[in-house]
């Protein structure tokens, strides 16, 4: 296997964020990958479909994640397709915040394979709708243990992370969005507090207001039992937040997958969760954890008071340890050199 990534993914003016590169001391770099593509840049699109041709490669495999990369793909994709076989790793079809020309971009660059991934119904559905005879495969999005190389014991974490271990820790990790919905699991925060002594834990760079969830959290009166990080979290740091929560929690107005709930479940952690997108094919309610509507602070305050005063998490990390076989990366391999084999003979 050959990988060819990104030198820079957007234009600082087109960024959110405080940085595009990975800065954690302990990188998940795959040795060899060479960062060919300027999402800027068409002679780097050139330049890299020139290189993945001297691999001699017999399948392409393309990951996408956002129409904002369709020129850049798609031209690639174009260039692959001479002489190899192209496939598209779908992590969303279609982006989260819609608007714009997205369909035409999407549909432009995904034209230009021959098979494609998908991660969930929902997303397999947008793809057929864009391209109705798309050789397509759902197979589960794996779960990430590589963040459980160094395993930290759960009252080592909560001291690291200033916490008492006599309270019950929910988590709410990633990139701060809109469509996350954190915004409800604060507004659910005093029917919680109410009934179970808990605090909860944001951890993750902020692409939206910031200011907005500060004044929830002074106007709800919860400031005590809120410990916010407004930062991208290193690599080595994250089994610490990991390994302190009891409960991991996605409040998701709209949602395909999640990575943070197989993260979760690398830690054996339960996860509640939305019933948006393909988030219910990942948590099975009443087993690993709870899909509840989203939108609802209310049903979501009764869902994680109900995972503490019923003491649920022996059972769910139980469900999760037979469920983890589900989300295995030997699968993702299978489909996807099962989808290869059938509709080229590409082998991997």
């Amino acid at each position: 296997m050959q990988l060819v990534s990104m030198s820079r993914q957007y234009p600082r003016l087109l960024f959110p964020g405080k940085t595009q590169k990975d800065e954690s001391e302990v990188k998940l770099a795959v040795e060899g990958s060479e960062p060919l593509v300027d999402s800027m840049n068409p002679l780097s699109w050139a330049r890299a479909a020139e290189r993945i041709r001297e691999y001699s490669p017999e399948l392409v495999i393309i990951q996408w994640w956002h129409p904002f990369f369709a020129p850049a793909f798609g031209s690639i994709a174009t260039r692959c397709r001479k002489f190899a076989n192209v496939m598209f790793l779908c992590h969303n079809v279609m982006p989260h915040e819609k608007g714009g020309p997205v369909r035409l971009f999407t549909k432009y660059a995904l034209g230009k394979g021959n098979m494609y991934i998908t991660h969930s119904e929902e997303d397999t559905v947008n793809l057929k709708d864009i391209l109705p005879n798309a050789q397509v495969r759902k197979a589960r999005h794996p779960t990430y243990e590589v963040f459980k190389k160094q395993p930290v014991a759960k009252n080592a974490a909560q001291r690291e992370l200033g916490l008492s271990p006599d309270q019950n820790v929910i988590l709410f990790f990633g990139l701060v969005r809109e469509y996350k919905g954190l915004k409800y699991l604060i507004e659910a925060m005093p029917a919680i507090l109410a009934s179970v002594d808990a605090v909860l834990v944001i951890a993750g760079e902020f692409y939206d207001n910031k200011e907005k969830y500060i004044r929830m959290i002074k106007e709800l009166g919860i400031g005590h039992c809120v410990k916010l990080k407004d930062e991208y979290i290193p690599n080595e740091a994250v089994g610490v937040y990991f390994s302190a929560a009891d409960l991991v929690v996605l409040p998701y107005v709209t949602a395909t997958q999640s990575g943070i709930a197989q993260i979760a479940y690398g830690f054996d952690r339960p996860v509640i969760t939305t019933n948006v997108g393909g988030l219910p094919e990942t948590v099975i309610d009443g087993k690993t954890g709870y899909v509840v509507p989203s939108e609802n602070p209310e049903a979501l305050a009764q869902a994680v008071i109900r995972f503490f005063e019923e003491n649920k998490a022996k059972e769910f990390i139980d469900n999760i340890s037979d469920f983890k076989e589900e989300f295995s990366w030997s699968r993702l391999v299978e489909t996807i050199e099962s989808l290869a084999n059938e509709v080229g003979g590409a082998g991997c």
